[in-house]
């Protein structure tokens, strides 16, 4: 605890004694100050026990003493100590009840005291103080790296929030809550996703500060350079003292030690993603869960899915810098949502344009699902392609898979195409777009312009005749026409064209072509 004005009461080598503000000795005292001007309030800070002999004051001036203490007051002085026996024998009434009107604890000084004792006594308790202070956050400091070390982030913050007589919880990359402590503080951390989000969109380090006096959160970013790998939330009913402080910091620092891996360990644990996932696409599934050993898990196991993600505008920089590289933000939301869930995941940079996952088909997959496939790709800044569920001796099939989803995805615009819906759906929506609108429009545009000139219904004939599968007699029922005026009309859509209808390849492209075109005649 700081020095207060009853601890230098207590004091007893000092002798003093109080003549006002009996209520308010338990204020805390920053430093003990001498000052005999009329106005020292411009060399307050604020805190201090300012001590005078009143040589230059109008001690007995009532209405002085009250412009005097009010002054003081005002300026955060939280005690008046008044040498008695120098220029004054007792403290005058005038300045006793002026103290008391305003509210101003009046200490009376023994001639005996100088002031320099009591300046010595305050500072030697602010150092005490400190060195407690600095203690206590040391000790802290060990007790919080031997939980890092041996318990885990859990304990840690266990540890942490019986230190700072709060609550404490650990965000995980994507803002999740992964931990806290004690447990109930769970809810009121998840309650701050949006600061926490809006810290993240900052450069590491960063700190914010929310809530109110009495509810009190401080939020620390973890993580190194311009990577925010998550976030420590605190929660406390006052500002943080120093002893606080330390452990804090030092719950920083360990959990970014253990949220951020070396550069040369990421790089060492990609070169052997790479190796893997090479084995798995060139059919040797047995070398692959022998090279991956245990590092993922049962991901080689069980039944996977192959994801690969491209930026939605290749070479382009991120739009915000602080969230760094659309795919690095894509691999750490899978790695978080799988870790989160128990899973693992294999992520792969093939090249700075282009990141493969192997993903357990559970959390890390419906995630991203979930946060990317109702998205635009320009929205979303990656373009993703997802394969079916496969297993290890299928991997080269799941990522033609993938890159076929990838490749709707880019030409529809959208971030994210799973396998089955291709599968799944219909032929057409995949040849939705420029190239083969051109092909249609130019196939059937010579029909379209004859019959915009009223000479026939070529176009609807040669619709239904097709779908009909070149039965004449049903094609003639559905259009209302003899079969004979039918057979005229695909005459003259062989002529127009040049092509025979007897070619199975042209009666295909013909129907592709009506199909796209979705009985639109081309624009001019």
């Amino acid at each position: 605890m700081p020095p207060t004005l009853a601890s230098l009461i207590q004091h007893s080598a000092l002798k003093l004694t109080v003549r006002a503000g009996e209520d308010l000795l338990d204020t805390p005292v920053r430093w003990a100050h001498v000052s005999e001007l009329e106005d020292p309030v411009p060399y307050m800070d604020g805190g201090e026990l300012l001590l005078v002999t009143a040589v230059t004051l109008h001690a007995e001036d009532p209405e002085a003493m009250r412009r005097y203490v009010r002054r003081l007051v005002g300026a955060g002085v939280v005690g008046l100590g008044f040498a008695v026996g120098v220029n004054y024998e007792d403290i005058p009434d005038a300045l006793v009840d002026a103290a008391r009107a305003e509210g101003l604890p009046l200490l009376a000084v023994p001639r005996r005291t100088p002031f320099l004792a009591i300046s010595k006594a305050v500072s030697a308790a602010i150092a005490a103080d400190q060195y407690r202070a600095v203690t206590a956050g040391f000790e802290a400091q060990r007790e919080l790296t031997r939980a890092a070390l041996s318990e885990g982030p859990a304990v840690l913050l266990a540890r942490l929030a019986a230190h700072i007589d709060g609550w404490a919880a650990l965000y995980d990359a994507t803002g999740a809550v992964i931990a806290a402590a004690p447990d109930w503080a769970a809810r009121r951390a998840a309650r701050l996703s949006p600061e926490v989000e809006r810290l993240r969109e900052r450069p590491a380090p960063a700190s914010a500060v929310v809530g109110d006096p009495d509810d009190r959160v401080e939020l620390q970013s973890l993580g190194s350079g311009r990577r925010v790998r998550g976030a420590l939330a605190v929660g406390t009913g006052a500002a943080l003292g120093t002893a606080a402080r330390y452990a804090v910091h030092s719950a920083v620092a360990l959990l970014t030690l253990t949220t951020e891996r070396s550069r040369a360990l990421q790089e060492a644990e990609q070169r052997l993603g790479s190796a893997v996932l090479r084995m798995l696409l060139s059919g040797q599934p047995d070398h692959a869960r022998a090279v991956a050993g245990d590092l993922y898990g049962g991901l080689l196991d069980a039944p996977f899915r192959l994801l690969i993600a491209e930026p939605a505008e290749p070479g382009s920089e991120p739009r915000d810098p602080a969230a760094g590289h659309p795919l690095q933000s894509l691999t750490d939301s899978l790695e978080a949502s799988a870790a989160h869930g128990g899973e693992a995941v294999l992520a792969v940079p093939d090249g700075e344009e282009r990141l493969v996952v192997l993903a357990a088909d559970a959390g890390a997959v419906a995630v991203a699902c979930e946060t990317y496939k109702q998205q635009e790709a320009d929205d979303a800044g990656v373009v993703i392609g997802l394969s079916a569920p496969t297993g290890p001796i299928a991997a080269a099939g799941a990522y033609k898979q993938a890159e076929q989803s990838l490749s709707v995805a880019r030409r529809r615009g959208r971030a994210l195409v799973e396998h089955e819906e291709l599968a799944a759906g219909s032929l057409l929506p995949l040849l939705a777009d420029d190239a083969v609108r051109a092909f249609a429009d130019g196939m059937l545009r010579a029909l379209y312009e004859h019959d915009a000139k009223g000479r026939g219904d070529l176009v609807d004939s040669l619709r239904a005749w097709l779908s009909r599968h070149g039965q004449w007699d049903a094609a003639a029922a559905d259009l209302g026409v003899h079969r004979h005026t039918l057979r005229y009309r695909m005459r003259r859509v062989e002529e127009i064209l040049g092509r025979t209808l007897d070619d199975p390849d042209v009666r295909m492209e013909l129907w592709l072509a009506l199909k796209t075109t979705s009985a639109t005649p081309p624009g001019p």
